[in-house]
């Protein structure tokens, strides 16, 4: 069954989905908050600035036109940058309906609040959509590989499973593969605090250290999800799912993530400015890093990798000395992983 599906946000993630839905069936349609960004998908079928190498199908309908793109949907894609995801929702209450799904799949917890996506879009969306219409759609998934139709899963989830399982519906295909959860915290935290570990990871890489502090960082990164997905309410088994393990895997690992290759950069010997004055690719991993930083100070939460990726960041700490105090910190019994 084809579902009228507007997507907001026309940077790689959003136009991987846009390709995916429209091959899928759907009739869908690419928000972009630039007109010229607009102009020029429309002229050559692709977004040479995000994801230049995918062909977008004709039947992907681009508009910089908001009121247009909410009204022409039953189902709402949440493609923008974490940060911007307040500012799109206040615009779009204006056309909200009860009935309406929304589906976030941006990764960042907003630094003011400390709120995930979801609860942002329900800080300002509720009522009319309630907050068991909202839907976070997750997991390790690089755009460039989703629109190339490379075998990938996700997790849709939602307090309300009955909706979760109607966005798998929609969403799934021969290549996409969607499982269903109803702990939405714990999916958003996995999605969101890993690219802080991929930053790291990518830190490591550029400095030139090997494998084994990669495997280490990665294992370690883990258990700094949990500590802090524990405290606030998250499933461990979701931490060791899809969208805790599996993305934190392919995020610290792969050569498609921003967030490791802003790492690599910084092990390198750039500095944070340099590197976002000449991109314009959002790492999500920076903002997350401030977030979470404050909130499990607040929270008395032990995270020392994030407090090194932090210092680093804006601390403007060296690399060297952030590995040598994390190396050189007291002696611990190692946690497992709770299932």
């Amino acid at each position: 069954m084809s579902s009228r599906i507007s997507v907001f946000g026309a940077g790689s993630w959003g136009t991987a989905l846009s390709i995916s839905l429209a091959e899928h069936g759907h009739s869908v349609m690419l928000w972009a908050r630039r007109p010229d960004v607009a102009d020029t998908i429309v002229r050559e079928r692709r977004n040479p600035g995000y994801l230049s190498e995918a062909v977008i199908p004709e039947s992907v309908v681009i508009t910089d036109n908001l009121r247009v793109a909410a009204r022409e949907s039953d189902l709402w894609v949440i493609a923008t940058p974490s940060h911007a995801v307040r500012t799109l929702a206040t615009d779009l209450r204006a056309y909200c309906d009860k009935g309406k799904t929304v589906v976030s799949v941006a990764k960042g917890i907003e630094n003011k609040t400390e709120l995930t996506t979801t609860a942002v879009l329900a800080d300002v969306l509720t009522p009319p959509v309630p907050k068991s219409d909202l839907v976070a759609l997750y997991g390790p998934s690089h755009a460039e590989e989703v629109a190339a139709g490379q075998p990938t899963a996700l997790v849709a989830a939602a307090t309300n499973l009955d909706k979760a399982e109607a966005v798998r519906t929609i969403f799934m295909t021969e290549r996409l593969r969607v499982y269903v959860n109803d702990d939405v915290r714990g999916v958003e935290i996995g999605g969101s605090v890993k690219n802080i570990m991929a930053i790291a990871s990518g830190i490591s890489d550029g400095v030139g250290y090997g494998d084994n502090a990669r495997a280490a960082l990665i294992t370690r990164g883990i258990v700094e999800i949990q500590r802090l997905g524990s405290v606030l309410g998250a499933k461990p088994q979701t931490l060791t799912g899809l969208t805790g393990l599996g993305d934190l895997v392919v995020t610290c690992t792969s050569r498609h993530s921003r967030n490791r290759r802003l790492g690599e950069a910084i092990g390198r010997g750039a500095t944070l400015d340099e590197i976002t004055t000449s991109t314009s690719m959002v790492a999500e991993g920076v903002r997350t890093t401030k977030a979470v930083y404050h909130m499990a100070k607040r929270l008395g939460i032990e995270m020392p990798i994030t407090e090194a990726v932090y210092a680093i960041l804006f601390g403007r700490k060296q690399p060297a000395d952030a590995v040598r105090e994390l190396m050189t910190r007291s002696a611990k019994q190692e946690e497992f992983l709770l299932v």
